[in-house]
């Protein structure tokens, strides 16, 4: 698996008010990432997901493994993380909070989306428009069919969702440092839209979720790498 280092920084999460698409929900704040962290450059794959788990979930397959990972709960996510761990000493694997995937998705950008204002199928795997919920192409794509962001990251726009592991709360009133919803919520914030949703599904801000115990044809994850040492 490969990743990036994703540096600290201080950032503006939420959206502005006049954003096409924003909801309430994302009030803009400050948020602070103390430490740089190594986020997976791409979704978690199938053929990744097959060498550590011994299965594959996905509804959509291809021969070289490449396409991202889906119909996978939260709590399948767990496990293959910590197997994951169990098998590569030195390492602990864990799901991003969703500041951390903020961040990461805007990659210091402010604009809605990592490639500027708009979003289009040029740019990700998304359907054509909300009323259009089935993109052409159908299904996911392999991993790492579109440009990157900034920081080198694959996308972070469409294709599939990805597992926070963040519990669906609402956002502080003012700066923190390093959160992570953990506010007993029944439901999981999910984030990046997929293959079966418009861009509107797709903005940096937008949080979208889903009880951990469900899974679908376009719920997927990305992981974050910390070296053993980091955590002494």
């Amino acid at each position: 698996m490969a990743f990036v280092e994703v540096p600290a920084g201080t950032f503006t999460m939420g959206s502005p008010g006049d954003e096409p698409g924003r909801e309430a929900q994302e009030r803009r704040h400050a948020v602070t990432i103390l430490r740089s962290f190594w986020l997976g450059k791409y979704e978690v794959t199938q053929a990744e997901w097959r060498r550590v788990m011994g299965t594959n979930p996905s509804r959509f397959t291809s021969p070289d493994g490449s396409l991202p990972v889906e119909q996978v709960t939260w709590y399948d996510a767990h496990q293959f993380l910590d197997r994951l761990t169990a098998r590569s000493p030195g390492h602990t694997f864990r799901l991003p909070t969703e500041a951390e995937w903020e961040f990461a998705c805007r990659a210091g950008t402010t604009s809605a989306y990592s490639v500027g204002p708009a979003l289009t199928r040029a740019d990700a795997n998304i359907a054509p428009s909300p009323d259009t919920p089935v993109a052409a192409r159908g299904q996911t794509i392999s991993v790492g069919s579109f440009r990157p962001n900034a920081w080198g990251l694959f996308d972070m726009h469409g294709n599939v969702w990805e597992w926070t592991e963040d519990d669906h709360c609402p956002y502080s009133d003012g700066p923190v440092a390093d959160p992570v919803g953990a506010c007993g919520a029944p439901l999981k914030v999910i984030r990046g839209g997929s293959w079966y949703f418009a861009a509107d599904s797709a903005r940096c801000a937008l949080r979208y979720t889903h009880r951990p115990g469900d899974r679908g044809f376009s719920l997927g994850l990305r992981v974050v790498s910390i070296p053993t040492e980091t955590l002494l």
